[in-house]
């Protein structure tokens, strides 16, 4: 591709397997994204909990997206359920490869309104219903647990007075925050045995809005299957709707009803799709996911004496940022009692 301009697009640096994401200009007006995947064991800085693999059902086996691209059985099964994959060209070379990525025009999902994220989760219903059977070989397996257990962040912090008197704690989150996720953790291998035990299928696994956009057509598509896998039903619907907040692209004020329109039209979607579990099912994929984010507050506690605060990779104010989770945060002690309600 003759080029003229290469811009940097915004994307995880510490992941071992991502070596850029650029948009680039060719001199006939036309532009693509570039995403290089770089093999395992060449990123000896990477951080321990964003280590390559090349295992291919490891959760971060470092050239999953290059074979997804190159699957017609899962381009096919996205077929009519509203998804769909970016156009691609994959070029392997000798410790990378290089992925050529339509730059797909329409609505990113930092701008996407109530009903496009409708639209999204009823998508991800009508391609959940009828998961691909034989597992592709690139499917990442035990994702939840793998990945949950292997991030940053002191858990015996949960219990610690001092850490929960800085005045960025005290004066932005819940009072009763401390004590819903003390239960939380309590509750830590239960709710992942739930998870684990749920009716499976083929999840994206890094479902949220930064990495899908809608198309003029309407069609949602989703980018960065990294992470893509064996999972619940409900498992991706989970992960959606707090990350929202969690990076700042939705305002927590209007999680609970962003939930309240995606979660219903998530399950309209599964039974357009010809799925016969229980809507139980469905919904307990959905809260008991909350146990993904575990390490998380333990971590903002940790954090919380930086001078600087970033949300995805970009500077943000730390006080919008810490008040913003906190009420993700309590969101999540709401789903967790659900959950545990539902397991009986």
């Amino acid at each position: 591709m003759s080029s003229q301009q290469h811009g940097t697009l915004r994307f995880n640096p510490n992941n071992a397997t991502t070596g850029t994401v650029e948009r680039v200009h060719a001199s006939d007006g036309s532009t693509q994204v570039h995403k290089q995947l770089r093999q395992a064991g060449t990123v000896p800085t990477a951080p321990a909990h964003w280590t390559a693999s090349t295992t291919p059902s490891d959760w971060n086996y470092w050239a999953r997206e290059a074979e997804v691209y190159t699957d017609p059985r899962l381009r096919a099964s996205l077929t009519g359920t509203g998804l769909d994959l970016p156009t691609a060209e994959v070029q392997p070379n000798q410790q990378s490869t290089d992925l050529w990525l339509e730059d797909v025009r329409g609505t990113a999902g930092a701008d996407f309104t109530l009903a496009d994220h409708m639209a999204t989760a009823a998508g991800l219903g009508r391609w959940q219903a009828r998961p691909l059977q034989p597992a592709p070989a690139w499917a990442s397996r035990g994702f939840l647990r793998a990945y949950s257990s292997s991030r940053p962040g002191d858990l015996a912090l949960v219990d610690d007075d001092a850490a929960w008197a800085q005045p960025l704690i005290a004066d932005t989150w819940p009072s009763d925050l401390r004590a819903g996720w003390a239960r939380l953790l309590t509750h830590r291998e239960d709710l992942l045995g739930v998870m684990e035990a749920l009716p499976r299928t083929l999840c994206h696994l890094d479902a949220w809005v930064s990495n899908v956009i809608r198309r003029p057509s309407g069609e949602v598509v989703l980018l960065d299957w990294a992470f893509a896998g064996d999972g619940a039903v409900g498992e991706d619907l989970g992960n959606y709707l707090p990350d929202a907040v969690f990076d700042l692209f939705w305002p927590a004020e209007r999680l609970a009803e962003l939930e309240a329109a995606c979660w219903p039209t998530y399950l309209d979607g599964l039974h357009a799709g010809g799925w016969d579990g229980t809507e139980r099912e469905a919904r307990l994929g959905v809260v008991a996911s909350c146990v993904k984010y575990t390490w998380l507050l333990p971590l903002l506690l940790q954090k919380a004496t930086d001078t600087e605060h970033d949300a995805y990779h970009q500077r943000v104010d730390a006080e919008h940022l810490y008040r913003q989770r906190g009420v993700a945060l309590s969101h999540l002690v709401g789903w967790c009692e659900e959950a545990l309600d539902l397991a009986g």
